[in-house]
């Protein structure tokens, strides 16, 4: 398996770096093992000075950062440097409220006093942590800020396009002051990813990436009898009710689809639209993606970035034919270089529920719009899928809305904005889109071993 930096834009592989081999894995678990041992009974306030100070950095060099993502993925300059500041604000959070997250809890029960059954939060050990590219400093940072603060360790497989990020985590973290091990960065293969998961010394699995690589890691994690948590694709449904602001929604459907390339699992990508509204919005819709403007990714001028590799490129280019061979209208908005990973923006109708696009995830900037006849109707489009991650309401009654947001099948949904993200609010799915939480009190909690203690007078009756 090959882990190498090759520009997107320019399709130069940069540099490249070898696959552990099984020694290097044995002994990287080790590390991060061992500074697990260590970091399990460091101070909370100990260990939020790390974060914070992981958080300064970025901070400091904030452009330094951002180049390492549109170098080796193509993002945005603009986007890459919104992602560092997220990842600052998610350490932030921890810093602040880490310790709240982890106090003990007192529990009332049938013959003890208010303080001698308690609830303590411990840490696991070490977690394996298979993350994408798509965010390569996002996802790092979204699943070892709470686990660090646990008290757990890190060993991270990333992406084989994104070896740089993946080091330059790792870096972060040694700069910070954390102990030599708690985020180790291995350049592991699909092959060796069991040898992690059954090391003994492995409590965790948490993996963000494809349904395909979820069912793997998970199927893993309940052979070696690991906790598990997965983030896997979605297909958010963006409503557009007949009583929304349809101009402004017709904007945030341009932000929602086509951000990051449209490489973003809780994208915009099925956009529900209500008869009465259909043809204005879609006049509003057609003209902001037109707008776009494909072009090097480091440019600011740049609105629209190219994929993350030629092979994603060509991968989308298929999913199209096929959803066209089996019905649908493929209309291209706008253009694109013939240099770089581009796709050009594309707009899908007339997709039928026998069509293989009606339930698959595109990757890219492709819009499938459907016309729906009510509201009732929306609501069934919308969960007519395998995918239940996040979603979106458009509509300028709020209690409409959020009456419509209640029936939606989904871990997640906002209300006249696409799904977003925040480091302080929560992430996670249902269905196919997988299980457990990032962020917040809910992403600390995930690997910890919540242990109760329970004391009794030693005067006590037997």
């Amino acid at each position: 398996m090959a882990f190498a930096t090759t520009n997107p834009y320019t399709g130069e592989t940069l540099k490249t770096f070898p696959a552990a081999t099984p020694a290097e894995i044995d002994a990287a678990i080790e590390r991060a093992h061992a500074a697990f041992l260590t970091w399990r009974e460091t101070s909370l306030d100990d260990r939020a000075q790390v974060l914070a100070r992981a958080a300064g950095l970025l901070r400091a060099e904030p452009r330094r950062f951002a180049e390492i993502l549109t170098l080796e993925m193509g993002k945005l300059i603009g986007e890459a440097e919104a992602e560092v500041e997220l990842c600052a604000k998610i350490l932030d959070y921890y810093v602040e409220h880490g310790a709240e997250g982890l106090a003990p809890r007192y529990l009332p029960a049938e013959g003890f006093g208010d303080t001698d059954v308690q609830l303590v939060k411990e840490p696991l050990g070490v977690l394996f942590a298979v993350e994408p590219w798509n965010f390569p400093f996002y996802q790092v940072i979204r699943i070892t800020a709470p686990q660090a603060t646990a008290g757990n360790a890190i060993v991270l497989k990333h992406a084989a396009n994104v070896p740089q990020s993946a080091l330059a985590m790792e870096q972060l973290f040694r700069d910070a002051g954390a102990p030599e091990g708690l985020l180790t960065n291995l350049f592991v293969s699909h092959e060796d990813a069991e040898r992690v998961i059954a090391d003994p010394r492995v409590r965790g699995v948490a993996l963000t990436g494809s349904e395909r690589a979820g069912s793997a890691v998970a199927a893993l994690a309940g052979k070696y009898m690991k906790k598990s948590t997965l983030e896997l694709g979605g297909a958010d449904a963006f409503i557009v009710l007949s009583d929304a602001d349809v101009a402004q929604a017709a904007k945030w459907a341009v932000f929602g689809r086509h951000w990051n390339a449209g490489q973003v699992c809780v994208s915009s990508k099925r956009i529900i639209v209500e008869d009465a509204v259909y043809d204005e919005f879609l006049e509003h819709y057609r003209a902001g993606v037109a707008a776009l403007r494909a072009g090097d990714p480091m440019d600011p001028a740049t609105t629209l970035a190219p994929l993350s590799s030629r092979s994603a490129r060509d991968g989308l280019a298929r999913q199209v034919e096929e959803a066209v061979a089996h019905g649908a209208k493929a209309e291209t908005l706008g253009t694109v270089p013939e240099q770089g990973a581009f796709y050009p923006p594309t707009l899908l109708t007339g997709i039928a529920p026998d069509n293989p696009a009606y339930r698959t995830e595109f990757f890219g900037p492709v819009s499938q719009v459907y016309r729906v006849a009510n509201e009732e109707e929306a609501i069934r489009l919308a969960n007519d899928s395998p995918y239940g991650l996040g979603g979106s309401v458009f509509s300028q009654d709020i209690a409409r809305a959020r009456r419509v947001a209640a029936k939606l099948e989904t871990g997640m949904v906002y209300i006249n904005q696409p799904t977003g993200v925040k480091a302080d609010i929560p992430f996670g799915g249902v269905k196919n889109s997988g299980y457990g939480h990032e962020l917040i009190d809910l992403g600390l909690n995930e690997f910890v071993n919540e242990k109760v203690v329970v004391v009794t007078d030693i005067h006590g009756a037997f």
